[in-house]
């Protein structure tokens, strides 16, 4: 048994048992992935994927079993390899950040350039997606780190830490009637305007709609967007009123809108960083946390690994 037979496996899964795409993934042929499948298989004794001729296209229930164990052998050995590069070469390296669009553009750019100054020669790769894609980037290994509001909590292999918590604010043109007089907007006022807001799954977009659903009103919904840049775009160009994160909105420059504080109305979200359970941390990644969250230190990091280990 070898690791190059362990990430065939891994990787068959990942790429829904497509083997020409495993073979691009691990850098070799299609037969070589299906050699390597077929002799992991005949050393345990058990068939691992289910076929269709010469097809793969699914997993047996012993390949059920293994793959976690399989998961499990190639982090730690991923792990072996971080550890002895953190004791050779504290200094270097590579860190891998995986963000929502706002976290990126709004709560990350000091905290990177904080680190940079810090770390000049550990390479920074951050990447952006969908909270459920940040996830999947932890878990693949893709990224050391995620930070996102939602999605993260939901997956058992990821520890999960608080960061901060954020309100949406409501953007309007000058001149909305929406920022006349002094009482609070409500919620009823904010379903008589065509709303441009995130789309689902983003930027605490599932407490906007709840907020709604609470009062038996049903906004319309006219545009969504996973970028608050573009969101208020839109709201410029008068398609509607805007609901996006209090952190991206800048009087300065958004000197074109106006903003309302909408803490009353929305219920307030919680943004929070993730790491995959069990993943070994380069020395730098816990100071990115820490210059990202002051109170997440690496013996906070460390006490919530241990604390939140299955068993």
């Amino acid at each position: 048994m070898n690791f190059q037979q362990l990430r065939s496996m891994r990787e068959a899964v990942r790429c829904g048992f497509n083997l020409t795409e495993v073979a691009g993934m691990l850098y070799t042929s299609q037969p070589g992935v299906s050699r390597q499948i077929r002799e992991l298989e005949d050393e345990l004794g058990v068939e691992i994927f289910v076929r269709a001729g010469k097809r793969l296209t699914g997993l047996t229930p012993p390949g059920e079993t293994l793959l976690p164990i399989v998961e499990r052998l190639l982090l730690e050995a991923d792990n072996l390899k971080r550890v002895g590069h953190d004791f050779s070469a504290s200094q270097e390296g590579r860190l891998s950040v995986a963000a929502t669009h706002s976290q990126a553009r709004y709560a990350l750019p000091q905290v990177v350039r904080d680190f940079r100054a810090l770390y000049p020669q550990v390479t920074l790769h951050l990447h952006q997606g969908s909270p459920r894609q940040v996830a999947e980037m932890l878990l693949n290994g893709e990224a050391d780190i995620g930070v996102a509001t939602e999605a993260l909590a939901g997956y058992d292999a990821l520890v999960t830490l608080p960061c901060y918590r954020w309100t949406h604010s409501i953007v309007v043109p000058p001149g909305h009637p929406l920022l006349e007089g002094d009482a609070p907007v409500t919620l009823q006022q904010l379903a008589g305007y065509p709303i441009v807001t995130y789309e689902l799954g983003y930027t605490g977009r599932a407490h906007i709609d709840e907020a709604f659903a609470r009062e038996g009103l049903a906004p319309d919904v006219v545009l969504t967007a996973m970028d608050a840049d573009v969101i208020k775009t839109y709201v410029e160009l008068g398609m509607g009123v805007g609901i996006v994160a209090s952190i991206a909105v800048d009087p300065e420059r958004d000197r074109h809108l106006r903003a309302l504080d909408a803490r009353h109305l929305f219920e307030v979200n919680l943004t929070r960083l993730g790491l995959r359970r069990g993943s070994w941390l380069r020395g730098y990644a816990y100071r990115f946390i820490e210059t990202f969250v002051p109170t997440l230190t690496r013996a906070t990091v460390e006490q919530a690994m241990a604390a939140q280990a299955p068993g």
